[in-house]
């Protein structure tokens, strides 16, 4: 059957591709954002988890809170939104693939690669717990190689999400062979439980194995809280003993033994990093069973590794050492008193189930039953009447004793009721005290404010509306126009509209005006060889160009342009100054000169033509050039501009 997103567009941005990949609450694809044009990932909630308001509320506090993080090992969340009643993250595009296949391609991975991808990792933990996001969930399959060999860990967050389907169901398997003791006991989770699931990961990477195997998510959770694995080296004895120190450590299942943060860890990488040969004297974790009672034993998928030759052993002070040091006869006793507690926590775990099956039983069938006189009624709908009129209601007050609480919506004002516990239509005992009703009543919509884009670049203007919107669901219509204008730089919004400070309300639109620079003109240069100097520059003139004149001896007609330095047809800038260069007539002989000295002295003061500016170029006047420029010619400075003579030297 053909999946219903593909070709939907979302938000009117966002095009539907292709399925990507499925995870345990949301469906992963490819699509097109046609407003940046880039390939993105969209992961939208499945729709039975989108019907619980309790889960969709937290999917988007906690997608938001990870949209913050920013770091080259974490992938980007770019957008988190609601549309059409469907949610949804947009995330980076990954191309590569995962951890988990890696490690299943390739089988066990050299101790270098192991270094390098779990450096990667932690760096990814250490930023984001910095920022008070513990992931939960760290396994190979959220992590991304790609194919420059750098890694990216996905699912921030959201791992929070699953706690609550507080089954441990096949589809858990995948995840529960990384959780750490205290996730397995439903205890207290902080930064150390990802570290524990990180030394997990490591030691699959290093060993193509799992410390702990079993039939069913909870038998291999038990094992976590009560098993000891095999010491990596005894599976794969090319392990650097530092490396295996310190997977181990990471995999302590002692919260006060463990990392107790990813500086902590990332600081031993570095070390081993540094020299290999290290060794870094923790305890191992074969001595668990002596310093943490009975309540460590091994996995009954390990086999018992018969004791090494003397000679092959590789002790050293305070060295991991494997299950195989322990002698014989306490490793059978330890064994035993294990399996007893192992029982136990089984037996534990059984009637805890027992009891919670029977307490629902009871409220919601059993005691029906056994009290078939017992009146139940229907929580009337208050969601989208006014609390003050409800609260007024003797009806409602002779069954119904009201609590309200605050809060913001954009679809009801001020003093409706957004909410209600229990929710409308829900069946309830009817007794002599009167049923409990909380009322969530709306404040209004929140204000919020137009931000001065003014004078930024018009793209980080954009952005900055478009999280603003994405944030406070305003659904913004952002409308962007180029114009030219001298006085602003390229690229700047010189205009916005609402203005700065104005209240922005839903679906609004908004319009960005920004500068592309001034407005260029071009003009077709015209050929003015042969014509004379007033008339070249006459047409030039009407073509909207400047001109810069020089004048030189040349065979051509005294007077007339020889030369320009734009050809007929050249597509140029309006105001750009032509130099032409005109000519004075050949050059006279040196016999000749002395002779006409003064003649030609004379001649110069008493025949030059009128203009705007005097010359001694014959039957030519040298006009002003636009440019206010001068330039040499061969027989002297000539005046270029601004009216200045300068005579030539004939």
């Amino acid at each position: 059957m053909e999946d219903q997103f593909i070709g939907k567009y979302l938000e009117n941005r966002y095009e539907i591709l292709e399925k990507i990949g499925t995870g345990g609450m949301a469906v992963v694809y490819k699509a097109r954002c046609h407003r940046l044009n880039r390939f993105v990932a969209i992961k939208i909630l499945k729709a039975d988890l989108a019907q619980d308001p309790d889960l969709r509320r937290r999917f988007y506090a906690e997608s938001q809170a990870v949209a913050m993080l920013s770091h080259p090992n974490i992938v980007s969340v770019y957008d988190v939104s609601h549309s059409e009643n469907i949610d949804y993250i947009v995330m980076e595009l990954i191309e590569g693939i995962t951890l988990k296949q890696y490690i299943n391609r390739k089988g066990i991975l050299n101790w270098k690669e192991v270094l390098h991808f779990s450096t990667q990792i932690a760096k990814a933990l250490q930023h984001a717990h910095s920022r008070g996001i513990i992931h939960r969930d760290i396994k190979p399959q959220n992590i991304m190689v790609l194919k420059d060999g750098s890694v990216k860990v996905a699912d921030f967050g959201i791992a929070r999400l699953l706690t609550t389907q507080n089954t441990l169901t096949q589809e858990a398997l995948g995840s529960v062979h990384y959780i750490s003791p205290e996730q397995a006991k439903g205890g207290q989770v902080d930064a150390r439980s990802d570290l524990y699931s990180l030394g997990v990961v490591m030691y699959e990477m290093l060993t193509s194995r799992l410390p702990f195997e079993g039939d069913s998510p909870v038998s291999i959770a038990i094992q976590h809280i009560s098993s000891i694995p095999l010491m990596p080296r005894e599976i794969n004895p090319d392990i650097p003993v530092g490396l295996e120190e310190i997977t181990m450590r990471a995999m302590n299942p002692d919260l006060d033994a463990r990392y107790q943060s990813a500086d902590e860890l990332l600081a031993d990488l570095e070390e081993f990093r540094k020299n290999p040969a290290v060794v870094f004297g923790y305890a191992s974790m074969s001595s668990y069973g002596e310093s943490m009672d009975s309540t460590r034993v091994l996995p009954k998928s390990a086999a018992v590794v018969p004791p090494r030759e003397p000679a092959a052993r590789k002790h050293h002070s305070g060295g991991a050492i494997g299950r195989n040091h322990v002698p014989e006869e306490e490793y059978k006793k330890n064994r035993k008193r294990a399996g007893k507690t192992s029982t136990l926590v089984g037996i534990l775990f059984i009637i805890v189930f027992l009891i919670g099956l029977g307490w629902f039983m009871w409220k919601y069938t059993v005691k029906d039953w056994l009290n078939p006189t017992e009146t139940r009624i229907e929580v009337p709908k208050f969601v989208g009447q006014v609390a003050a009129d409800v609260m007024a209601n003797s009806e409602y007050t002779s069954k119904y004793t009201f609590t309200t609480v605050d809060g913001e919506s954009d679809s009801y004002g001020a003093g409706y009721v957004i909410d209600q516990d229990p929710a409308a239509g829900r069946s309830v005992t009817v007794t002599d005290a009167k049923i409990s009703v909380t009322l969530t009543v709306s404040t209004g919509k929140q204000a919020v404010s137009m931000p001065d884009i003014m004078n930024k670049d018009y793209r980080e203007a954009k952005n900055q509306l478009e999280k603003l919107s994405s944030d406070y669901g305003l659904g913004l219509d952002i409308k962007e126009e180029a114009k030219n204008d001298d006085s602003v730089t390229s690229g700047f919004v010189m205009e916005q509209i609402p203005a700065s400070g104005a209240e922005l309300t839903k679906g609004m639109t908004v319009y960005i005006t920004y500068s592309v620079g001034p407005d260029v003109k071009l003009t077709i240069v015209p050929d003015v060889t042969g014509l004379t100097e007033q008339q070249g520059i006459e047409r030039l003139q009407s073509k909207n160009l400047s001109y810069d004149v020089t004048y030189e001896h040349n065979e051509a007609k005294a007077g007339t342009i020889f030369f320009q330095d734009h050809q007929l047809g050249d597509q140029v800038e309006e105001k750009t100054a032509i130099k032409i260069t005109v000519s004075l007539g050949p050059e006279a002989t040196s016999s000749a000169a002395s002779s006409s000295e003064s003649s030609s002295s004379t001649a110069s003061s008493s025949s030059t033509p009128s203009s705007e500016s005097s010359s001694s170029a014959p039957s030519s006047t040298p006009s002003s050039s636009e440019s206010g420029s001068s330039s040499s010619g061969d027989t002297g400075e000539m005046g270029g501009g601004n009216g200045d003579n300068l005579k030539p030297n004939g």
